[in-house]
């Protein structure tokens, strides 16, 4: 019998998992992951537990002889917990970097590492984590500003370019105001680079004598030298003007005003005609009636539905951004006819309130107006871009919108915007579209640096003439520059070359040890390299301009050995900003950082935390 029970258990198949990891000999087991040797007396229970102690993530998958599948799921998972209880010092390093990083991508509160739900869902993920506290991510924050701004001053630092900076200043829901700074180069492989380097809180009085040392203040921060500023782009407040004409004549910066600022002003300008005015306020009338009532919100969305028109929210204008105007008309015309439907339907709008619609005649003059307005926004747009060359585009984006505003149009109040829009065009901007006192604007020089517009077309042949030899003039001089640079250096060796001659006696010390070129040798070396640039410049302006969607980066990438004293201007032009948007984007990060859960961070986690969203991808 005993040997019946014998034949029987030798003939059991092998059911368990376990048999996955194992290869069984007479009287042993060897595992297949260490080869280790087991004693096998009919049960695979030693098999379980050599895995358990020795191989964790096999043992997930087997199941011992005799469980229950719902027993062995519930092993699983305890086993699973187990594992995780523990938190070596490895592991809590990446989780809180992890955090840490959240708190920045995402500009989260560093105050929600002490909310309940937060801690609640970290220990659900590893309950052996302790969580830090607010203190210790604080300091990691500080820690980190600290290792990205070293790393920014290198790069700084690095850069053979002149850097351009932006700066507005911007006052937070805890009327906080801060000072918000950005840099803008070219680098060595012809790429726009862009730093954020400061939101700066702002604590004494906004004059432009204080804003001009403040400016200053962060540029010392970061050790760029003064000498490689070229501009600073700003917007049109009478005390920023100030502090960069301060700039200007103080360290040379050329002042350049945002092209975004100033299209405000002429947009702003001239909408005033009055049935402009009365049409535009019975349409934000219409907007906050729908924003307001909920009722005809969702009766809204169910005539979209009816009509086939696309489900979208009607907009409401800021009266300091002439484009959400803009936006705000062009959803009112897409949603013109479910509007209609919805406040003619007596169940949704009171009889008193009927006269909210629009009447024809002003659906007409904003449909017109819009057609006018979108030239000036397409140029918004595009001169609001970072990451490519702007500011030479503006001389011929304002030739256009100068020819945009000769359409004519069928509505008296269109037609007059049109002439207040042109007059208002010409008069801010004279000195980028024109030359005047033969000195042309810093915008009308990148333009023609920019191999897409260096035809000039929207000058006179006598300004272009005049422009091309300012070019020249500008590229002597920075070739004059780097020669003195040289010199400077060279007559450093020799001096000390020369200490050593006096210092052995030599007779040489007698006659002086100048042994730089003659005069002659100098004037020949000088004439020659006037004439060089001459002929750059020449080959440069007769070549064929480059299509509109080329990127000039790339151009002069490929053309930089061929024109080397032009290419060192276009680096030191092209960086420009057309307008201050990245300065003010800044405050878009900022806002969110110091909502009203977020108003009790100080002024300079303010800026850390800024800085560090806005430097992420460098």
């Amino acid at each position: 019998m005993m040997a019946e029970r014998v034949a029987e258990r030798k003939a059991r198949p092998k059911t368990s998992k376990v048999w996955e990891h194992f290869d069984k000999t007479a009287k042993h087991v060897k595992c297949k992951l260490c080869e280790t040797q087991l004693s096998f007396h009919g049960s695979t229970t030693a098999m379980h537990e050599h895995l358990k102690r020795k191989h964790p993530g096999a043992v997930v998958a087997c199941v011992p002889d005799g469980s229950s599948p719902a027993s062995a799921k519930q092993r699983r998972v305890d086993e699973f917990v187990m594992r995780r209880g523990t938190c070596t010092p490895q592991m809590a390093q990446v989780l809180t970097e992890s955090i840490l990083n959240m708190i920045v991508n995402d500009m989260r509160p560093i105050s929600m590492v002490e909310d309940e739900g937060f801690k609640q869902m970290i220990n659900t993920f590893h309950p052996g984590y302790t969580l830090p506290s607010r203190t210790h991510f604080t300091k990691l924050m500080e820690e980190k500003y600290e290792a990205a701004a070293a790393k920014i001053i290198d790069v700084l630092k690095l850069t053979k370019s002149k850097i351009a900076l932006t700066a507005d200043a911007w006052t937070s829901v805890a009327t906080e105001a801060y000072l918000g700074i950005t840099c803008h180069f070219i680098s060595d492989d012809w790429e726009l680079t862009s730093f954020c380097l400061t939101t700066m809180p702002l604590e004494e009085r906004h004059t432009g004598v204080n804003i001009a040392a403040w400016i200053e203040h962060a540029i010392a921060r970061f050790q760029v030298p003064a000498s490689n500023i070229v501009a600073v782009v700003h917007d049109n407040g009478s005390n920023v003007v100030l502090a960069a004409n301060i700039l200007k004549e103080k360290r040379g910066w050329n002042s350049v005003c945002c092209a975004g600022h100033t299209l405000q002003l002429v947009i702003s300008h001239a909408l005033k005609h009055p049935q402009i005015t009365k049409a535009l306020g019975a349409a934000r009338c219409l907007v906050e009636h729908f924003k307001r009532s909920e009722l005809a919100s969702s009766k809204l969305k169910t005539k979209q539905k009816q009509m086939g028109i696309p489900e979208k929210k009607l907009i409401q204008d800021v009266s300091t951004r002439w484009n959400s105007t803009f936006h705000m008309v062009t959803r009112l015309l897409e949603q013109r006819w479910p509007l209609t439907a919805t406040l003619s339907d007596p169940t949704v709008t009171p009889r008193g309130k009927q006269h909210l619609d629009l009447k024809p005649d002003q659906w007409a003059l904003l449909e017109e107006l819009a057609k006018a307005l979108q030239a000036f926004e397409s140029a918004t747009v595009y001169l609001s871009g970072e990451t490519y060359v702007t500011v030479s585009a503006l001389p011929p984006l304002v030739r256009g919108l100068q020819k945009s505003t000769q359409t004519t149009y069928e509505t008296a109040p269109v037609q007059a915007f049109q002439a207040a829009a042109s007059q208002e065009t010409t008069a801010c901007w004279s000195r980028e579209v024109t030359v005047k006192d033969d000195s042309p604007d810093t915008q009308i020089i990148a333009a023609a640096l920019d191999p897409r517009f260096r035809k000039l077309k929207f000058l006179t042949p006598e300004e272009r003439f005049s422009v091309q030899s300012k070019v020249q003039s500008l590229a002597s001089q920075s070739m004059q520059e780097e020669t003195a640079k040289k010199q400077c250096a060279t007559e450093n060796e020799e001096s000390i070359t020369c200490f050593k001659r006096t210092s052995n006696g030599s007779l040489d010390s007698l006659f002086g040890c100048d042994s730089s070129t003659d005069s002659d040798s100098e004037t020949a070396e000088q004439y020659a390299q006037n004439q060089a640039i001459t002929n750059e410049v020449l080959m440069y302006f007769g070549e064929h301009p480059l299509s509109k969607t080329e990127n000039p980066l790339s151009w002069w990438k490929s053309n930089e050995a061929k024109y080397p004293s032009l290419a060192s201007l276009a680096r030191s032009f092209l960086c420009i900003p057309a307008t201050s948007t990245p300065s003010e984007r800044l405050f878009s990060a900022a806002g969110n950082i110091t909502s009203k859960k977020r108003a009790s961070l100080i002024p300079e986690h303010v800026d850390m935390l800024t800085f560090l969203h806005c430097n992420l991808k460098n």
